[in-house]
């Protein structure tokens, strides 16, 4: 399989495989489409519980229960330190 990248996305791969643990290119490559794979697994197979907790905020939002931006933020960084814990 041939694939042609923009000479920018070229040059962003190469600074990656040079700083990171890549052996190759190729290594590199494989791994963003196996990440990019499971992300989108992940959305396909929760789409349904995604759109419900949009849907539910949206009504939320609507009837003024809202809360300010830092709740908000802290909320969503202690949501990842606990998702960071699990794994």
């Amino acid at each position: 399989m041939t694939i042609h990248l923009k000479p920018e996305l070229q040059a962003l791969i190469q600074k990656d495989v040079q700083r990171g643990p890549y052996e190759s290119v190729d290594e590199f490559v494989e791994r963003a489409v196996e990440l990019l794979h499971e992300q989108e697994e992940w959305v396909s197979e929760n789409r349904a519980d995604i759109a419900a907790q949009v849907e539910h905020g949206f009504a939320q939002a609507e009837r003024g229960e809202l809360i300010d931006g830092e709740e908000a933020v802290r909320r969503l960084r202690q949501r990842r330190a606990a998702r960071l814990k699990k794994h």
